[in-house]
């Protein structure tokens, strides 16, 4: 399905994001499959590192979504617009981008590719408005060496791209599509969590309705890998009709580098 020469780094850092499963556990994930799936897209680094040739990818952000058409459509408009980010970056540069509203599809990409690597540890926060308020962080590299875009919107063009549910995602899957579900991380215990999803919170009915989407598409014959939140209210979701793995990884979300410290994760399969 894909070669291992054949990937391509992701051009967002994003809280949660999956290189480090890709890189370490590559084992977990099925080499032959019919239409890639992934309903929580975040940064992509699964999609970009497995190279599917052909994928179904969506997210619930809409600026996210907006940004990947942007760049699947002309990506040198894109490149150009952060191009001009970058000579003119500054603190109040920062601010007067960041309460921005553009409209421009192009604009829009390079306003969330610029505000994610000049933002605080590139976290994509909003408010109840739906109003991005990361302060500025430490870095200035909006144009970074790595950088091929050309190459990301090669990749894209083997995608379908939607700004939906995870469900109505999900129910698209038949048999023999892989799909890979990256959710926000809540238990039972903790409706809320910390995490607000694009002025939405992810909370346990939607757990429950993500497993139950997601049983489905198994006894329709999809292949599925699953990384959740290692607690026992998500493993006594998934025991009865899944595999389950934990795993362990280096949290980097924490303001101050001491409190980086191991921590584990579920990832939970189907029979692949």
């Amino acid at each position: 399905m894909y070669s291992e020469n054949d990937d391509c780094l992701p051009f967002l850092k994003w809280a949660g994001g999956k290189r480090w499963l890709v890189s370490r556990h590559a084992s977990i994930f099925p080499e032959n499959y019919n239409t890639y799936i992934e309903p929580f897209l975040g940064s992509g680094a699964v999609f970009f590192k497995l190279a599917p040739h052909k994928a179904i990818l969506a997210d619930i952000n809409k600026e996210l979504i907006a940004t990947y058409r942007a760049i699947k459509k002309d990506w040198y408009e894109v490149f150009a617009r952060l191009q001009k980010h970058h000579e003119l970056f500054n603190k109040d540069y920062y601010y007067k981008i960041r309460n921005s509203k553009p409209q421009n599809l192009y604009d829009r990409a390079a306003r969330l590719i610029f505000l994610n690597r000049t933002c605080w540890n590139g976290l994509y926060r909003v408010n109840l408005k739906g109003v991005f308020n990361v302060p500025i962080g430490t870095k200035n590299s909006i144009i970074q060496g790595d950088d091929d875009f050309g190459k990301i919107s090669k990749f894209l063009k083997r995608a379908k791209l939607y700004d939906d549910d995870f469900e109505v995602i999900i129910d698209k899957a038949g048999a023999d599509d892989f799909i890979f579900v990256d959710p926000p991380y809540t238990v039972r215990h903790d409706d809320n969590g910390f995490i607000k999803y694009n002025e939405k919170l992810f909370n346990w009915d939607d757990q429950v309705r993500l497993r139950n989407c997601l049983l489905r598409a198994k006894l329709r014959g999809s292949k599925i890998v699953i990384a959740n939140a290692a607690h026992s209210s998500v493993r006594n979701l998934y025991k009865d009709d899944f595999k389950i793995n934990e795993l362990q990884r280096y949290s980097i979300i924490a303001a101050n580098s001491s409190n980086r410290k191991p921590c584990k994760e579920l990832v939970i399969t189907s029979d692949l």
